[in-house]
């Protein structure tokens, strides 16, 4: 018994860590900003230039304001502790995929002259890799956890469509779809066929 608290306890401390790292990753973005009178939310995606290139690996961790910061926080640290709930190994490839989706689909299909900033692709990723998760594993935990996100967050994804103006639906769109690669990608091989 001491053996399987141990080891829970060294999981919920291996999860806080990698968690909490990257939450304090974003809200340092976010203080560099301040720091730098906004200066740096240039770096944000700017769609189909050479300059919003960057913005692709810098947006994640770039806020308008601290309420938008907020708004990203709380999801980051559910659907992310979630990812990790399937396997800890999952969280870092699922965030890449989803950043770069997200950012490479703001790119793209962004107004011209917007920027992109903000998390919220990769939450949208976690979105969907949990979702889908179950589908692609093919395992009674995983479908679970998919139906008991999907009856959760599932009507989140309508975020994924033109709507609110000042809201990328294209990170969003773009975020969800990496979440749905990587949920494909990171399935058990017994499962792909």
């Amino acid at each position: 018994m001491k053996a399987v608290v141990r080891s829970t306890a060294r999981t919920l401390k291996q999860q806080v860590a990698t968690l909490g790292g990257s939450v304090a990753a974003v809200w340092a973005g976010f203080a560099a900003q301040l720091l730098t009178g906004n200066a740096i939310a240039v770096l944000g995606i700017h769609p189909r230039t050479q300059q919003g290139l960057w913005g692709i690996l810098v947006a994640p961790f770039l806020h308008a304001n601290l309420e938008h910061l907020l708004a990203n926080t709380v999801p980051l640290v559910v659907l992310g502790w979630l990812v990790m709930l399937r396997d800890r190994r999952h969280f870092i490839p699922v965030t890449l995929l989803s950043a770069l989706g997200a950012g490479l689909c703001a790119w793209t299909l962004g107004a011209p002259g917007s920027v992109h900033i903000g998390a919220s692709g990769v939450v949208f990723g976690f979105l969907g890799f949990l979702m889908l998760a179950g589908w692609y594993a093919r395992s009674l935990g995983a479908i679970l956890l998919s139906v008991l996100v999907t009856a959760l967050w599932g009507s989140v994804v309508l975020g994924v469509l033109p709507g609110q103006p000042g809201i990328s639906w294209q990170a969003h769109l773009g975020g969800f779809v990496g979440g749905v690669l990587a949920a494909r990608w990171l399935a058990p091989r017994r499962a792909r066929s």
